[in-house]
């Protein structure tokens, strides 16, 4: 078990020294997600090892790129604090994992349903993290220009109303960083929202242990 997560975040560029410290965290956040997720509904499965590939890793994939948008925007504010929002974060997803490896940002997990709030506050709370607060409300009812960046896995397509609710969300310097699957179909629905290809980027997201057949991309959009 342990071997799967530690040479994963190898290949995601983490040094010895930093896996040390993320493993025990990540593995108690597992825990947590397989505990709960047959009331709450968290994660399509409850398989340990499925959970570290098809969710931490995932998850994790886009880390550096995330941290690198993060610093670009960081010199512009100056020393103001850096605030990433994981929207529709549910059972804690991408937020947390990325939380964990970022922590010189400050992270808030943006849920509308109670029973998964009280599981993220709980995680939270267990794992110690001084950087993650839990925000229970709906994405429409976020005070406009609030993140630098907002991120979330998007399962849903990418249309119109929701690229416009997520870009409320953030300031004018802000970044929405949504994971998506395959670039085809990524472009037809950034084409179906009146996105041009040159305002927008995709970036491809290498997940460690992952069939080949799941591709997966970071789709960026600045304000």
């Amino acid at each position: 078990m342990n071997d799967l997560l530690n040479n994963g975040l190898l290949k995601l560029n983490f040094s010895q020294n930093e896996i040390d410290v993320l493993k025990p965290s990540i593995e108690k956040y597992i825990s947590e997600l397989v505990l709960f997720n047959s009331a709450y509904n968290l994660v399509n499965t409850s398989d340990h090892d499925e959970i570290i590939v098809r969710h931490i890793f995932d998850s994790l994939s886009a880390a550096d790129k995330i941290k690198k948008i993060a610093l670009a925007i960081q010199q512009k504010k100056g020393d103001q604090k850096i605030l990433i929002a994981d929207i529709g974060s549910g059972g804690g997803l991408p937020g947390i994992p990325l939380a964990l490896a970022l922590k010189e940002f400050d992270f808030t997990l943006v849920e509308r349903m109670d029973k998964r709030c009280a599981f993220l506050e709980n995680v939270v709370a267990l794992l110690g993290m001084k950087n993650v607060k839990v925000q229970n409300v709906e994405a429409e009812k976020i005070q406009p220009d609030t993140y630098d960046i907002a991120t979330f896995r998007a399962f849903r397509p990418l249309d119109k109303k929701m690229i416009k609710t997520l870009l409320n969300t953030i300031c004018p310097h802000g970044v929405l960083a949504a994971y998506k699957a395959k670039k085809e179909k990524i472009l037809e629905e950034m084409s179906a929202s009146n996105y041009a290809e040159n305002s927008y980027k995709i970036i491809a997201l290498d997940v460690p242990f992952l069939s080949d057949s799941h591709e997966r991309n970071l789709v960026v959009i600045g304000k």
